[in-house]
């Protein structure tokens, strides 16, 4: 424990200096985790560990939704609306499409809805893991602002497929089989519901917000509790009315940040402070506790699973759905490539192999925990040079 809280206060010390480098907070503290696993895993009871991690990796992806979203500008992504909306509804379901066929056809001993269960849990990219590039000043700020939007909504978007892949890959094990109709119109709740409950939430917190600090009535320390009220509120308010509550995050910072006619530095700076303590933690306990299972039933199969569905899986559909945005090559590589994958793929998989039984669960987890083990590096190595050349390629011009 000591070990622990000391890596935190050393990466807090040399952080600015660590921004500068290839060593990402995802990359320290998943090795850090990695290599504290069998001290861990031998201390912590496995039902403490199990609901823990769920937890953990729930409250974090809220909060950087929340906080990634809340500085999106309608006005300023007005102009650039149509590059994440093409990702969203064309690039999205074609990486889900390509990602089965290549699941099924690498493992053909498994079943096709297991390929969709494995390609959906796969496509959503994860905003804690894409703020290297988001946050970077020299990516240009049309850049920034698509892969901020699509990974904040991908994760209500790909939900269905998700729900849908482990519900046909149950009814192999006796389950009861669900309707397409049925699971269509759960996909359209979730989604409509989150929306709903996100826009409600983000504009009653602003204008709450507003109203108290135009009469001087609210300390500017106290923004932040707030700003964490709001972001669990559009959560628990989306499952109550049977919505997707990650969407509703999202969409609540979207609207909070575009409502509230004060300085936002408060979520920040709670970021860089409780938030950055958060997904420092996220990424220990995926290090000492899944990575570990992922690589014990991995195989060169997992492996090249894993590879593909970072490299061509990811970058052929954005850059097909790309295709007559007038974006230059480097571009449309620059977003298929930066679709890193974290906290969304590990949370569904845990979720879904809590609520569903299907075979080979191993297999998955040990397929996603690959992925993002691999994201995590190779995306963390090469967000500062390639967001130094996009941003001196677009200067040059």
């Amino acid at each position: 424990m000591l070990a622990i809280l000391a890596a935190f206060a050393a990466y807090s010390l040399f952080s600015k200096r660590l921004s500068r480098t290839v060593l990402t907070l995802p990359i320290l503290f998943t090795g850090l985790g990695l290599a504290l696993s069998g001290p861990l895993q031998a201390t912590l009871p496995p039902g403490t560990v199990h609901e823990g991690k769920i937890i953990l990796a729930e409250v974090t992806l809220i909060l950087v939704l929340f906080a990634d979203a809340s500085h999106v500008q309608f006005r300023r992504l007005r102009m650039n609306w149509a590059l994440p909306a093409r990702m969203l509804v064309v690039g999205m379901p074609l990486t889900v499409a390509l990602g089965t066929v290549v699941a099924f056809g690498l493992n053909p001993g498994t079943s096709l809805a297991m390929a969709l269960l494995t390609a959906a849990v796969l496509t959503p990219t994860d905003a804690a893991l894409g703020q290297a590039v988001v946050t970077n000043s020299e990516v240009p700020e049309h850049l920034g602002q698509t892969i901020n939007v699509e990974s904040g909504l991908n994760d209500g978007l790909a939900l269905p497929f998700v729900v849908l892949g482990a519900t046909l890959a149950s009814t192999m094990v006796g389950h009861e089989p669900v309707s397409g109709l049925h699971l269509a119109v759960e996909a359209l709740t979730e989604v409509t519901f989150g929306v709903l409950a996100g826009v409600v939430t983000g504009w009653a917190t602003a204008k709450a917000m507003d109203w108290s600090q135009t009469r001087n009535l609210m300390q500017v320390s106290a923004g932040a509790v707030l700003f964490v009220l709001s972001a669990f509120s559009a959560y628990v308010s989306a499952a109550l009315l049977g919505g997707n509550g990650f969407v509703a995050a999202f969409v609540a910072g979207m609207t909070f940040g575009n409502t509230y006619r004060h300085d936002i530095h408060f979520i920040g700076e709670f970021m860089e402070g409780v938030g950055q303590l958060l997904t420092m933690a996220a990424f220990l306990v995926f290090g000492a506790f899944l990575l570990p299972d992922g690589i014990a039933h991995a195989g060169v199969t997992t492996v090249i699973l894993g590879v593909l569905f970072l490299t061509v899986v990811r970058i052929l559909p954005i850059a097909i759905s790309l295709t007559g945005t007038g974006l230059p090559l480097r571009e449309k590589l620059f977003l298929g490539w930066f679709g890193p994958r974290g906290l969304a793929s590990i949370l569904f998989t845990l979720l879904m192999m809590a609520e569903f039984d299907f075979p080979n669960e191993e297999e998955l987890l040990a397929c996603v925990s690959l992925t993002v083990g691999f994201s995590i590096i190779m995306h963390g190595i090469t967000a500062n040079p390639l967001a130094r050349r996009i941003g001196q390629t677009r200067n040059q011009m």
